[in-house]
């Protein structure tokens, strides 16, 4: 396959890998998800991240309509990647990409719930001693690091489920392959120090020498003072070099010089020739050494593969695992009919940056949510209007069911008590711009409305439409994308503070409202974030302007923040005050 046939891949990009990996290891990297491969070769970490996004995903990627559905999906994955075991695992999660089929779907999900059962079933000794192996791992360290894992959690006695590859390996083939590969480093850099004792010696020995021969008035000088006379300078030097070296003392005669002028030149001449033969010597087994390794490792290649894809594995699936437990995720139901419906969801991005979350049921589309402790969202609404307060939450529901929508089509469980889940082909998410000009509107309009109209199903979620043009054309535009949304039998939340002009909105809609209650005693807005179904909500000044009141410390200013009390009711204002238990 040409490199240049896989998305993002341009001339530069091609001739990059083929200079660095060869077209062969290019094409098994990419295909295999090699994040590290691709990075190592050169090609940043953002390009790499993306191009084996399109490789893993191809056209289910398609899924993420708008930036703001791709924002979303980079921050999940940016999350979950928090949780990884491994700096492989870390980069596989990365380039996960929502599936193209429910089926893969359910395949993904039922290995994290495999993975989870398997991790709570560890006791307390055994769980420590997988998180150290996963802990000690060296993503840097090739096969090598993955056979030592392997290693290591098959020592730890782990067995059954996510672990099941782990423990079908034989201890003493990897204990065999591990001494094979650390003796070639992994890379066939050299042989690594303690794969062969007669290596070693050699080396040792060489190091030695080399030393002398940097110094060899030294020698000079040491033999001298030992030597009975000059006829005995000869073996002196045999002697010493072989008592300082420990070489072989064979070799070290061999190499003393027969034609020296002089006790410097015998010295020097008979260290040279000594370190030139220890250097051959040690080039030849090293050959030897390496031919022997390069057998035991292809005699333990099935092995190897076998322990690098289930420390892979292992260590994505527990990564993921341990994401969702952090989170308290739970798998959703996928279903035939279009629909997305959650009970007591929550936000992961909020939940992660430590905020308190009201847990939220909602749905359109039908469903058939058990809410044995909350109202039960209608079961027959295609498309809802969200409205209500400022700061009410509106937004980041939204971006809670995309949040639900993509990591479901991911094979991952969601942030909710229970969901159920029909598979979409577009997931449009349009957040509140401020900017009031054609050029965003134009382009609004032009990323909203294709997913609409193209082949497929659609979940459209749209925030604040109105805040890209003027109200009266805002609330005709929201309509018709309302009336277009249903038409096209897609599924839609629609955000806005215009519900009144969109009326009469068509059978299979609905408004569904959010509403504040009050300021807390400290001057919060206190909001009751469940949405309440077939409601308006209502924007409430009157608590913001309660809370400008209070905290007005200028005379002029409170005056000025006292006629808008006015304006927009001081009785209300007063009692708002007065439930916050503060004095006007």
């Amino acid at each position: 396959m040409r490199l240049e046939e896989y998305w993002g891949i341009g001339p530069k990009t091609r001739a990059r890998l083929e200079e660095e990996l060869g077209v062969e290891r290019a094409v098994a990297a990419i295909e295999s998800g090699d994040t590290r491969a691709l990075v190592e070769a050169g090609i940043p970490r953002g390009r790499a991240t993306t191009i084996l996004r399109r490789a893993q995903g191809g056209e289910a990627m398609d899924l993420l309509a708008t930036r703001d559905t791709r924002d979303v999906y980079k921050e999940l994955l940016d999350l979950a990647g928090e949780y990884a075991l491994t700096e492989d695992a870390a980069s596989r999660i990365r380039i996960l990409t929502p599936l193209p089929t429910r089926e893969r779907m359910e395949e993904r999900l039922d290995r994290i719930e495999s993975a989870r059962d398997s991790r709570a079933s560890l006791d307390e000794d055994t769980r420590g001693a997988v998180e150290e192996a996963f802990a000690e791992h060296d993503s840097a360290g090739g096969e090598l690091a993955s056979v030592r894992t392997a290693l290591r959690l098959s020592r730890a006695g782990v067995s059954g489920g996510v672990f099941e590859p782990i423990a079908a390996l034989d201890e003493d083939d990897l204990d065999d392959a591990a001494s094979a590969l650390a003796g070639l480093q992994g890379g066939g850099d050299g042989i690594g120090e303690g794969a062969d004792d007669q290596l070693d010696q050699l080396r040792a020995g060489l190091a030695s020498v080399e030393d002398m021969a940097a110094t060899p008035a030294d020698v000079v000088e040491t033999v001298q003072s030992e030597a009975r006379d000059a006829n005995a300078f000869r073996e002196t030097l045999v002697d010493h070099v072989t008592s300082e070296t420990r070489v072989d003392v064979a070799r070290v005669r061999e190499a003393a010089s027969v034609e020296a002028a002089d006790a410097n030149d015998f010295v020097t001449s008979t260290l040279r020739a000594l370190t030139d033969d220890l250097r051959t010597a040690v080039d030849e087994r090293e050959q030897a050494v390496a031919d022997q390794l390069e057998e035991a490792i292809e005699a333990a290649r099935p092995t190897v593969d076998a322990a690098v894809e289930a420390v892979d594995d292992v260590a994505l699936s527990l990564s993921l695992a341990r994401f969702a437990e952090e989170f308290e995720m739970t798998r959703p139901r996928f279903v035939d009919r279009e629909t997305v419906a959650v009970a007591d969801a929550r936000n992961v991005a909020l939940v992660a940056a430590g905020t308190d979350v009201q847990p939220v049921t909602y749905a359109v589309g039908e469903h058939a949510l058990s809410v044995p402790d909350a109202t039960v969202p209608p079961a027959d609404d295609r498309v809802a209007v969200l409205t209500g307060a400022n700061s009410g939450g509106k937004t980041t529901l939204l971006e809670t069911l995309c949040q639900v929508q993509l990591l479901a089509q991911m094979g991952l469980p969601v942030p909710a008590g229970d969901a159920e889940v029909g598979v979409v082909d577009t997931v449009v998410f349009h957040r509140r711009h401020a900017s009031f000009n054609a050029g965003v509107l134009e382009s609004t309009l032009r990323s909203v409305v294709p997913p609409l109209t193209d082949e497929g199903h659609a979940l459209m979620l749209v925030d604040e439409f109105e805040a890209i043009t003027e109200p009266g054309s805002a609330a005709n535009l929201l309509h018709g994308l309302v009336r277009l949304t249903v038409e096209r039998g897609a599924l839609g939340v629609f955000v806005t503070h215009l519900a009144d002009d969109l009326e009469p909105l068509p059978p299979e809609a609905r408004t569904d409202g959010i509403f504040a209650e009050g300021l807390t005693q400290d001057l919060e807005l206190q909001v009751d974030y469940q949405p309440r179904f077939e409601t308006v909500g209502r924007s409430t000044p009157e608590f913001i302007v309660s809370r400008l009141v209070a905290n007005a410390t200028d005379r002029g200013e409170r005056a000025g923040f006292e006629t808008l009390a006015e304006a927009v009711g001081e009785e209300a204002v007063q009692r708002t005050l007065s439930d916050a238990r503060w004095t006007a």
